[in-house]
């Protein structure tokens, strides 16, 4: 199968007034559970600009987004689906749940880092 990032822009929600969002929070849980229960879920959140820091790549951290950004993530679902058609279904299950645009972006493979992960720290490779 292939994970896929769903995501969608800070911002995104804006439009959802405050009264309405424990709704939407229950709705997009309800597609979460859904998820996790059809074991396509990996994992997801949303995540805080407000609280974005800058790590360069001598060490350097500063505080964030990066003032170039115009857009960050302000939520984001990774799923693990066998197509991109599916992969599309569950964004738009997100989408109406969020009530907002998601962006599906495929995750490359790489099998450089799946041998990584079959092998535990200090350990011999097991199934996963």
């Amino acid at each position: 199968m292939t994970r896929y990032l769903v995501s969608f822009d800070d911002g995104s929600m804006d439009h959802i007034r405050d009264e309405d969002l424990p709704e939407v929070n229950k709705a997009t849980h309800a597609v979460m559970r859904e998820a996790v229960d059809a074991g396509v879920f990996v994992t997801g959140g949303g995540a805080d600009r407000r609280k974005a820091s800058i790590v360069a790549t001598d060490g350097t951290v500063t505080d964030g987004p990066d003032p170039e950004t115009k857009t960050v993530i302000g939520g984001f679902v990774v799923i693990d689906v066998p197509s991109p058609e599916e992969a599309l279904t569950w964004a738009a299950k997100f989408a109406s749940a969020c009530r907002c645009a998601q962006e599906v972006r495929e995750i490359m493979p790489d099998p450089e880092l799946d041998a990584i992960l079959a092998v535990p720290a200090g350990g011999s490779s097991t199934a996963r």
